[in-house]
């Protein structure tokens, strides 16, 4: 990570004791793009939370490349985030890096593409956020030929630092200069929907508990 743009480590807790619901729709009010659509959790319930580490791959040709040299370089905390231009017929995450990533405190894994050996990420309990689960390897199909530089996962622009979110619901990016003000909206919204919660309870009708919050 460079160090100008490293998160304060208390933002990236807040952010990961939010539901991405909550934070997407402080996107949305604030008008920042950043959902990741038709990005899944490979583990059912898992939760992704971290700055990202980008990779690109492109199609190999004359020049093979290999698909995982850059997993030394990924600090713990760090997301993966591979951009893989959303290819579905090769994967490029698998079980060994997964049980390496593991090993070594990376927090997670998003790929704009597929991911393969899903009963050790899940055995291994590795969150990995992708678009499906394909068996063929990437190996000679495509190599990372751009590492810490921009990338798109689903159409969105991330970049190295960027935050990265995800649970059950989905995935959000949050652009690194936009995370303070998009704690403090989701943090509000947040705290006007448990109050609203707080008035049905309490036997209040829905319009009265949304007027009234």
């Amino acid at each position: 990570m460079f160090p100008e743009r490293t998160l304060p480590k208390e933002i990236i807790e807040a952010f990961s004791e939010i539901d991405v619901p909550n934070i997407s729709d402080a996107m949305d009010r604030l008008g920042i793009s950043g959902a990741l659509s038709h990005i899944k959790a490979v583990i059912p319930y898992s939760r992704i939370c971290g700055q990202a580490f980008t990779v690109h791959f492109a199609p190999s040709g004359i020049i093979k490349g290999t698909v995982g040299d850059y997993i030394d370089d990924i600090l713990p905390g760090e997301v993966v985030v591979l951009d893989n231009n959303g290819r579905e017929d090769c994967a490029v995450w698998g079980d060994i890096v997964s049980i390496y990533a593991a090993r070594r405190g990376i927090a997670g894994t998003l790929i704009d593409g597929v991911c393969r050996d899903i009963d050790i990420i899940r055995e291994r309990n590795y969150p990995v956020f992708s678009k499906g689960t394909y068996m063929v390897s990437g190996r000679d199909r495509v190599y990372a030929d751009r590492v810490g530089g921009t990338v798109s996962i689903a159409g969105i622009q991330v970049n190295p630092g960027d935050l990265i979110c995800g649970d059950g619901n989905g995935v959000v990016a949050i652009p690194f200069e936009h995370a303070d003000e998009v704690l403090k909206t989701a943090l509000e919204i947040e705290a006007m929907e448990k109050e609203i919660i707080e008035k049905l309870n309490a036997g209040m009708s829905f319009i009265e508990a949304s007027r009234q919050s």
